[in-house]
């Protein structure tokens, strides 16, 4: 699409939204109901267009993408009336009489640009969001996912009118002539490098935007936790999605004394949960492109590999791998690894591995297997991270009564739920004055009892 085109879509989505129509929640509401109806209609196709891109299994798809929307969507359809209302807030006395609100408005036209990893999902989610708050809105979809993308052009195509929402599909040309126009607000997930794109390109308007990011998020294993369990949860939250997600635990700290039990553990449940023979298991996907592949295989290090590391060019499968003895010299600690390995390090002084942490940049999630509760209110506190859990890793991003989103390098601001409804609304702050009543205290000339009077409201 060209740049004219994408102006011309751009135009017409402004000219709907400054007709008003999506100030209407009940509008808004209808058009949730009709993307429901729609995913509910077309969830095999939706699955399959998943599969195609990332070889993940149908329960997968559900469970991580489809599913996951659906339940957005009905949080939304409920509880928009109520996030849509003026929340009325006390008055303080100087502004005697008068009445106090904050009014939650839509921002305008928006923008999503979505990565390829979790492609259904981290695409509607926000999108879903910004419809509950009342904007009109542009998608673009990675290229990288493209049976998903095409999938979801049909889709919006199907549900809302394209002055409404509009899916734009491309690759970089696309991107570039998206991010060339002026939008009322961007939301963005993906790398690091191209969010300091997005937000190079929001600057000349400035634009507010959200950044999704990513980076190394780090998983703590006490010697006090229960290692079969935190084995089973991290060897789930590793290797889902064949580790291409952006808040997977990059890498294992676990305390020394306890890490050949740990690896035990963990080569245990690879072998339970994916069987002996991971690429042979239809219900294990695939790296998402060649070009991934080969930076993967490229941080393997052969001599360190304790379980795994087998992998298949032509089905772009690599087995769910453990890495053992790793320091940060390796090369698989010097970016982010969005794949099927995991590193194992350790560590004997709590303060000492949280202090050393600090000093990287801040991950999207950190992860603190243990039971003492000092220990985790310490970690939880003092360790910089975008969001997590305590004893499992990657859930805690699956509920709409918490905001997700990352903190520094990570990413900035939040969504899911009522934290998404906000992302996507202006809050005005209005003060209703009454007119029965005029104190004069506040006007010229000044008198010294009204400056008393000032001194007993001002203190």
């Amino acid at each position: 699409m060209t740049e004219s085109e994408i102006k011309t879509k751009i135009d017409a989505q402004r000219k709907f939204f400054a007709e008003g129509h999506t100030y209407d929640v009940s509008y808004r509401i209808n058009a949730l109901k009709r993307l429901r109806r729609y995913i509910h209609e077309h969830v095999d196709e939706l699955n399959a267009a998943i599969k195609a891109d990332l070889g993940k299994s149908e329960f997968e798809s559900y469970m991580c993408e489809t599913g996951l929307t659906l339940a957005e969507i009905s949080y939304m359809i409920k509880n928009t009336p109520r996030f849509a209302r003026d929340k009325h807030v006390l008055t303080a006395l100087v502004q005697f009489h008068s009445s106090s609100f904050i009014k939650s408005v839509p921002y305008g036209t928006v923008l999503i640009m979505s990565p390829w990893n979790y492609p259904f999902l981290l695409t509607i989610e926000p999108l879903v969001d910004a419809i509950a708050a009342g904007n009109t809105c542009i998608v673009k979809p990675s290229a990288y996912s493209p049976n998903t993308s095409e999938a979801i052009r049909k889709m919006i195509k199907s549900v809302f009118a394209p002055e409404y929402v509009t899916c734009i599909t491309g690759g970089r040309e696309e991107n570039k002539s998206l991010l060339a126009q002026r939008f009322d607000y961007i939301f963005f997930t993906g790398s690091k490098n191209v969010g300091r794109e997005v937000l190079k390109a929001a600057a000349p308007n400035l634009t507010p935007v959200t950044l999704e990011l990513g980076g190394k998020s780090p998983c703590i294993v006490d010697k006090e936790a229960n290692i079969k369990l935190a084995a089973r949860r991290i060897v789930f939250g590793k290797y889902l999605n064949c580790g291409q997600t952006c808040v997977a635990p990059d890498y294992i700290y676990v305390e020394e004394s306890i890490k050949d039990q740990f690896i035990k553990a963990v080569k245990h449940e690879i072998s339970r949960q994916y069987t002996d023979s991971a690429l042979s298991n239809p219900d294990y996907g695939k790296i998402i492109n060649e070009k991934h592949f080969k930076r993967l295989v490229g941080l393997l290090d052969e001599e360190k590999i304790a379980y795994g590391g087998y992998h298949d060019i032509k089905k772009l499968q690599i087995e769910p791998t453990v890495m053992d003895n790793v320091t940060w010299d390796d090369k698989i600690m010097g970016e982010e690894i969005f794949g099927p390995i995991m590193p194992v390090l350790t560590f004997t002084n709590l303060r000492e591995l949280v202090s050393f942490l600090n000093t990287k940049p801040h991950p999207l999630a950190g992860y603190y297997f243990g039971k003492n509760r000092k220990k985790i209110k310490y970690v939880t506190t003092e360790l910089a991270f975008g969001g997590g859990c305590i004893n499992d890793c990657v859930v805690h991003l699956a509920t709409n009564n918490m905001g997700f989103g990352g903190f520094g390098e990570s990413g900035i601001g939040a969504y899911h739920g009522k934290a998404g409804f906000d992302t996507f609304s202006h809050k005005k702050s209005i003060l209703d004055k009454k007119r029965w009543i005029d104190l004069p205290m506040r006007y010229q000339p000044y008198k010294k009892l009204y400056g008393l009077m000032l001194k007993m409201f001002l203190k």
